[in-house]
Formats: structure tokens, sequence, C-alpha cells
């Protein structure tokens, strides 16, 4: 670009030069006015511009030699590009080529293709005549058609089927019983780790020790007037006449002989024992058991993490301070089987929050006072009061069986008292009233034609019974079962579950003789 701009100073020059000198000839074309004389300075020499002269020719030459460059530099790029699209030109012109050739290979192939499928379809065709002509023979040969000949070859494959599906079946089943059977201990394993209590029942004492002889005397009182009062307020019998250091309190109520027994240790130690002084100590006593009970209810459901129930459910949970089934407290009771009802209905993805109320709740008919019934009924009826969930209040009707299980938390409340009221060293009875009762349930099913022998077993929690098959049929077996198992529900006390289980066996003896 550098020999461009010298160029156009050249022209740039000339054409100034031109301008001069056309300016010179309108000067010379008019009028010559003197000229004012002026100091020469001196005229240009005519080498000078020769000079120039010659320097502009030589740029203008250099000029003309790098255009020409520049000229043939453009061609030969010129060639060069024409002969790359040349050789571009050629590599398609093979490659339409190559694609020709291949085009026909496919068409080749393809034609084969047709060919060789159309012999396929004869052969399929001849072979399906084949095979009808054979079919016919062979239902000519056999007597049967085609249908009859499926049938037999399907009933024939099911049976083979069949069998091996019943094996498969029981493998599966054999191996899904064990299986749950470990998952189950492993189930009650946990629940019973988890229901372990460090609860200490307090055992109600019955019995007042005196501090001397005189003291009975003084409860007496002139001509028992003491005595019938304190009966009277307490709703509790003193036997004083058995030790002549210690009065025994009888109540079937357990709250009654709480409060008597801890007024009448409030009256010996005032030694104030009179009628009114009776009274007030009574119904101090009745007012500080009933606090200490809703207390220990309040702490019952706090341990459970029970919150916001009725102060009139409290109240009565508190009760099981006092109250004992077969030596097992009912508050150790209710917190065992409540923290086995829990981690159980955790293990099983059961509702937990109505696991945790039915447990707490399902014995509290135990403790309800002056009403006739079974606990299961009456506590039921107490329940029904409230505003709680219909699925607890089954859980407390069911928890002995008394109805089908309507849900998988009734079934847990179950279990889970069943559990705690029959592990090992959980409740006691007295040896001879366990005797009288396993003998009162072997002498009510003996009651009843047709029994030969009943037998108690497990504890009391089984009643078997023999029948004598020839007084007694299989259709009249049903009705008797149920008649025994009402027999004993009405007369005996049990303390759970019985099982009547009624056998009817008949036996045929023959003998062979051995010949001689």
């Amino acid at each position: 670009m550098g020999f461009l701009k010298v160029i156009l100073k050249v022209l740039n020059k000339e054409e100034v030069k031109e301008r001069e000198n056309g300016k010179e000839k309108r000067e010379t074309s008019q009028p010559k006015r003197p000229k004012p004389k002026v100091p020469s300075q001196g005229k240009p020499s005519s080498s000078i511009v020769s000079t120039a002269q010659t320097k502009a020719k030589e740029i203008i030459l250099q000029a003309k030699e790098e255009a020409l460059k520049i000229r043939e530099s453009a061609q030969k790029e010129a060639e060069e590009q024409k002969a790359a699209a040349a050789q571009a030109k050629e590599r398609v012109l093979k490659k339409e080529a190559e694609l020709d050739r291949l085009r026909g290979r496919l068409e080749e192939k393809e034609n084969y293709l047709t060919s060789q499928e159309k012999k396929i379809e004869a052969q399929l065709t001849q072979i399906e005549e084949l095979k009808k002509k054979y079919l016919t023979k062979i239902e000519e040969v056999s007597g049967l058609t085609k249908e009859e000949a499926k049938q037999i070859l399907l009933r024939g494959l099911e049976k083979s089927l069949r069998d091996e599906m019943v094996k498969r079946i029981q493998a599966v089943e054999e191996k899904t019983k064990e299986e749950a059977e470990d998952k189950a201990r492993e189930i009650l394993a946990t629940a019973l780790v988890h229901g372990a209590i460090d609860y200490v029942p307090e055992y109600t004492i019955s019995v007042v020790k005196l501090p001397s002889e005189d003291m009975k005397a003084r409860i007496i009182g002139r001509e028992g007037r003491n005595i019938r009062t304190f009966t009277k307020v307490t709703g509790v019998d003193l036997e004083i006449d058995e030790t002549p250091d210690s009065i025994r309190l009888s109540s079937f109520d357990p709250v009654r002989r709480e409060i008597a027994r801890v007024a009448l240790e409030r009256l010996i130690a005032d030694g104030r024992i009179q009628p009114s002084r009776i009274e007030e100590i009574v119904a101090k006593t009745k007012k500080d058991i009933e606090k200490i009970m809703y207390q220990a209810g309040e702490e019952l459901c706090h341990k459970v993490k029970v919150y916001n129930l009725p102060s009139e459910i409290v109240a009565m949970l508190g009760r099981f301070k006092y109250r004992f089934s077969y030596g097992q407290n009912m508050i150790t009771h209710t917190l065992e089987e409540t923290k086995i009802g829990i981690a159980l209905a955790y293990e099983l993805k059961a509702d937990v929050n109505v696991v945790r109320l039915g447990c707490l709740l399902h014995d509290i008919g135990k403790v309800i006072p002056d009403r006739e019934g079974s606990h299961v009924d009456l506590g039921v009826e107490f329940l029904s009061n409230f505003d709680l969930p219909k699925a607890v209040i089954n859980a407390v009707a069911e928890h002995h069986e008394d109805k089908p299980f309507s849900s998988v938390e009734s079934m847990i409340v179950y279990v889970a008292d069943a559990v705690s009221g029959a592990r090992p060293g959980a409740r006691y009875e007295d040896y001879h009233e366990y005797v009288k009762r396993l003998k009162s349930l072997e002498d009510a099913a003996k009651q009843f034609k047709g029994v030969k022998e009943a037998y108690a077993l497990q504890a009391g929690r089984e009643i078997r019974v023999m029948i004598d098959p020839e007084a007694v049929n299989d259709k009249e077996l049903p009705l008797l079962t149920h008649k025994i198992k009402e027999e004993i529900e009405k007369k005996i006390t049990i303390p759970g579950n019985v099982v009547v289980n009624v056998i009817r066996e008949k036996r045929i003896k023959e003998v062979i003789k051995a010949k001689h």
C-alpha cells in the first residue's frame, strides 16, 4: 500500500502544477500591470526541476512494477484455485462412480433376496400342504381329531406342571414359614427388651401393726361405737381377733382398703380415737389418697408419653396403684404391656398411637367401682363417654378375643397383654386356690353327658375333653364344645384365656392270630 501513497502524492503535485500553469496563462491574457519592485531573491534552478521530474518518473516506474507483481500474484493464486477446483471435481466424479457401483451391487443383492424369498414362500406352502396331509393321516390312524389330541396333551402337561407347582409352593411355604417364625421371634425378643421397666410395685398392706394390746380396746370403743363408725365410713371390715398385735383389713376394693389402712395408722399415731375424729381422719385420707392416685395416673401417662387425656380417665388410671391381678400390680403390668406393644407396633409398621392408647386403657374396666360386668364391657362403656378414636375402643373391646380382631393394632394389644401377663414371675396364685381352680375346670366339663375325661393342662390355660364317640356324634360336637365354654365362663374366674379342646376319637382294634 506504500507505493500507492507515493503515486497519490505525485499526482497531487502534478495537479498543483497544472493549476499554477493555468493561473499563469490567465495572467498573460490580462493586460500587464506594472509590478511593484521587489528586491530580488534569486530564481529557481532548472536542475532542481529536472531532478524532481526524474524522481517522479522513478516513483511511477516503481508503482508500475508493484502493480505488475500484484497482478502476477493474483494470476498465480487464480491458477492454483482453478487447479484445486479441478482436483475436487475429479474426486467428486470418482465418488459418484463408486456410488453407482455400490448401487448396482445393492440392486443385484435385492433381486437375489427377492428370488430367495419367493423360493422360501413356495417351500412353506409345500410344507403346509404336507403338514395337513400328515395330520389327516394321523387323525385317521389315531381316531382322534386335532382338538381332541390337543386337549389330551394339554391335560398331561397341566398335570405335570401342577405337580411341579405344588412342590415349589410347598417349598416356598416351608421357607416362608421358617423365615416368618425367625422374624416373629426376633420381633418379640426386641419388644420384650423394650418392655423392661424400672418401676417397683407398691403392694397394699392389709395388716396394721398395733403398738400395744390396749390399742385394740380403744379402736373398738365403748360398746363398739368406734369400730362401727370406722366400718361405716370406710366400707372395710376390721378383723381384730386373729392376732394380739395386729388388725387385718378386709375389702374387695383395694382403694377402700388402702384408705382404711392409712386412716387407721393415722388414728393410732394421733391417739384420739372417737367417732368424730374417725370421720375427720377418713375424709382427709380419702382426699389424700385421691391426690396420690391422680398423681400416679399422671405419672403412668407421662411414662408412656400420653398427654392431654381427660381428668376422669387419668383419675381412673391412678387407681391401678392399689389394684393387683394375681399378685401383679396393674401399673407394673400396664407399663410393661405398653412398652412391648409400642415396640411391636414400630416393628410391624402399625399405628403406634392407637397401640399406645389401647395398651394404656385396656384394663381400665377393672378399677371401675360399684359396677357389675366384665372388665372389658365396663371399660368400653366408660371410654365411650369420651372423644377417643374408634380404633382405640375396639382394641380395648378385643384384647381378650371377646370379639374378632378388627385391626392389626387390636392384635398387637392382645399379644402385648398376653406376653406381660403370662411371662414367668409376672403373677402368682395361692397353691390351694390354684388347685381348686384346675379342679373346677375339669368338673365343669365332666358334668355334660358324653364326656369321658377332662384334663386341665398348661396351668389351667387349656382344658382337654375326651368324648365318648358312641354318645356324641360329629354333628353334636360343636354344640357340646360351646356349652362347656359357656359353663366355664359363667362359673369360674380365669386369669386370661382358656382353650377348650374337645376330642372325639373312635378306635377299632383287631388281632391277627399267628398261623401254626
